[in-house]
């Protein structure tokens, strides 16, 4: 049975560019093909706050079936990017700046104290050349003027700690969050005066973990993430 194109979820697709069909690839492939183009469109505010999703209307603009599209909106929800509502259909979430306040920016204080804490004794010369590198590169992006690689640095930076932290559960808990973390970094980095900082203050972080001083290493990632708040508080405390 062919798909109708709902006309009400053009003006929100319009910006993209229309996926060949692919019927070769698997429905895990096309899934994931499906929403990383969906992840990125909300992540840059192609797709706002409010954007009804119709599987239809996914279907018909990327050129794919409705079954891929169907399983990468219930991926999206589970990264709450989207929601779905009883009858209503799929519908795109926002990052408040009151979710990032009060949910996000103390949820990440708590994790990334704890990972960084037990990131620093166990980094190696070859973990701190990955991690400044991260850094040269979003000083490159800065110079660059490229908002969107500056941003996706900065969440590769953060990952990359937790990852080196070697605490699984707070691997989870971070990939669990990380869309939504990186719709706020995407949706700020804009909005810098003077882009250049962020690669400082990120070098500063750097610095605190060579230097091997929990405590001192605890105020400066609260610092480093309630930068964005003009506020330097642990929420913790």
């Amino acid at each position: 049975m062919s798909t109708k194109y709902d006309p009400c979820y053009a003006p929100a697709m319009s910006g993209l560019s229309a996926l060949p069909a692919l019927s070769s690839a698997s429905l895990a492939s096309r899934r994931e093909t499906v929403a990383d183009v969906l992840r990125e469109a909300i992540t840059v505010g192609q797709l706002p706050a409010g954007q009804k999703l119709t599987e239809a209307g996914v279907a018909a603009q990327l050129g794919t079936s409705r079954a891929p599209v169907r399983e990468a909106l219930r991926q999206l929800e589970q990264e709450g990017l989207v929601i779905s509502y009883p009858y209503r259909g799929t519908e795109v979430l926002g990052v408040s700046q009151e979710e990032i306040e009060n949910v996000l920016v103390p949820v990440r204080v708590s994790l990334e104290k704890f990972a960084f804490r037990k990131a620093m004794p166990r980094l190696t010369d070859a973990d701190y050349a990955h991690l400044e590198s991260l850094v040269r590169n979003m000083a490159a992006a800065a110079e660059a003027a490229d908002a969107a690689s500056l941003a996706d640095e900065d969440i590769r930076f953060h990952e990359a700690v937790v990852t080196l932290s070697g605490q699984q559960h707070c691997l989870q808990i971070w990939r669990s969050i990380q869309p939504r973390v990186r719709s706020y970094f995407r949706r700020d980095a804009s909005h810098y005066a003077d882009a250049t900082v962020v690669a400082e203050q990120h070098r500063e972080l750097v610095d605190a973990l060579r230097a091997g001083d929990e405590q001192a290493l605890d105020r400066a990632v609260t610092a480093h993430i309630n930068t964005h708040l003009g506020a330097t508080k642990d929420p913790a405390e």
